[in-house]
């Protein structure tokens, strides 16, 4: 998402690079870039006229550190003022003192309320609580049973409800509200999800339902969602819930698409509230925390290596890991089985797409994000093809693989022979270095090493 903020910005540092020192017609040339690659971005206008503001006074008002050139000041000057733009620290999840606490969904019609509502009652299971879901909209179409859907999906409790009013209105809202908050009690569950209803546009009628609601329940956390896609749009419909309901912070969904990050930059500018959550996928667990400083380092080109370990953590099985290290690593290797079960393993974390624009665009990692656009997402699907249509005796076994195999490997693969042989070379490949490593060229590596150390030693 923040990736061509984050392009535009690197081109606006480098123009600073070779300067002696920082004077106020250089920090002129490089903020009129900055700027442009903000608004580019859609970030809200009086959001960047006083983050520029800010910037130039930092940077014609400070000295310049000893440790740094006059272009790392100004990035470390505007790192430092992303981050108050956003938010130094996590926001905290608010609880009620007396269970259950009420979680009130606020947001416009296709801003993606329900799948956030079960992805956020996803999350809480994950994290201890006994979340229930209700949906109040009784006026679109399924959408009481797309919420169904939803909990199914997840296994998580769902207050249904009955409609008995002829003509559902707010009336038969704040009675179902009120039965699920009840519900909620009497089974047990800490956490009450209230799914409400949306408009294509703000509306008077919506906003005074939503006013009702919340005097009703007296939620713990009022969050809107908004669709990261739709810009501006997000900020203004933001502004217009938070002046009416003092919202508690924000949740941004499709964070995995082509949004230029304005949303995101602004609207805890504009509403004083925080953004909490990210949608980031369409899967139930493509929701995370939102933490300010990982999007920072991101929009920085720095990366985001611990949202990639966290990750990691927890969709990885570490013990088939290890076992996979320990056997690749000795003299016997890793059947193509072995090989299928990794890659299965590495489809957990998300597309590889994901998974790289996690990585720095600065430094080493600089040609990476442009290889980003390059990477084949339906490759992996046809190696697993490839190895599925193996019998278990090949996959043990790869040298067995003649002419004929491959010809009926190809065909019950829906592959050509050629993406069989690519496959099993590469398969070579990777069991050849992985022997390397852990056999005797280990000592081969060491001795390279040290005789690479001895020639700086000597070449200073």
């Amino acid at each position: 998402m923040f990736e061509n903020l984050s392009d535009k910005l690197q081109r606006s540092f480098k123009n600073l690079r070779g300067q002696g020192t920082i004077s106020e017609e250089n920090v002129s040339d490089a903020l009129r870039e900055i700027r442009l690659a903000l608004l580019e971005s859609d970030v809200n206008l009086n959001v960047v006229t006083e983050l520029m503001e800010h910037i130039r006074a930092r940077a014609i008002g400070e000295k310049v550190a000893t440790a740094l050139s006059p272009s790392e000041q100004i990035v470390k000057i505007v790192h430092d003022e992303l981050a108050n733009l956003l938010g130094r620290d996590t926001a905290r999840f608010q609880k009620s003192s007396q269970p259950p606490s009420v979680i009130l969904m606020a947001g416009l019609q296709g801003s993606g309320k329900t799948t956030t509502s079960g992805k956020l009652a996803q999350w809480l299971k994950k994290a201890g609580h006994r979340p229930m879901l209700v949906s109040v909209d009784v006026y679109r179409p399924a959408a009481r049973e797309q919420l169904a859907v939803v909990a199914r999906s997840i296994n998580a409790q769902l207050y249904e409800g009955k409609i008995t009013e002829e003509k559902p209105g707010t009336e038969a809202v704040l009675r179902l509200a009120k039965e699920a908050k009840r519900e909620a009690a009497n089974f047990g569950c800490d956490m009450l999800i209230v799914d409400t209803a949306g408009r294509n546009q703000i509306d008077a009628a919506l906003m005074d339902e939503m006013a009702q609601l919340k005097k009703l329940l007296n939620p713990s956390e009022i969050l809107f969602v908004a669709d990261a896609m739709t810009g501006q749009d997000a900020v203004n419909s933001a502004k217009a819930f938070n002046d009416l309901l003092s919202i508690t912070g924000a949740i941004l969904t499709k964070m995995d698409g082509d949004a230029r990050g304005g949303a995101a930059l602004s609207i805890r500018h504009v509403t004083g509230a925080p953004i909490k959550f990210l949608g980031t996928g369409e899967k139930p667990d493509a929701f995370e925390p939102f933490h300010p400083d990982r999007i920072v380092s991101r929009i920085m080109g720095h990366g985001d290596i611990a949202t990639l370990l966290e990750r990691a953590e927890s969709t990885l099985d570490r013990g088939k890991a290890e076992q996979f290290a320990k056997k690749a690593l000795s003299g016997d290797g890793f059947t193509l089985e072995d090989f299928r079960d990794q890659l299965r393993q590495i489809k957990k974390m998300g597309s590889m797409k994901s998974i790289l624009k996690m990585l720095p665009s600065v430094g080493p990692f600089a040609g990476m994000q442009q290889a980003v656009e390059n990477v084949d997402e339906g490759q992996f699907n046809r190696v697993e093809s490839i190895i599925n249509s193996m019998t278990n005796k090949e996959r043990l076994d790869h040298e067995i693989i003649n002419g004929n195999r491959r010809k009926r490997i190809a065909k019950g693969s829906g592959t050509s022979v050629q993406d069989v042989n690519n496959l099993l070379r590469q398969y070579a490949q990777m069991r050849k270095m992985f022997k390397t490593m852990g056999g005797g060229g280990i000592k081969a590596q060491q001795r390279m090493m040290s005789q690479m150390q001895g020639k700086q030693k000597f070449g200073r």
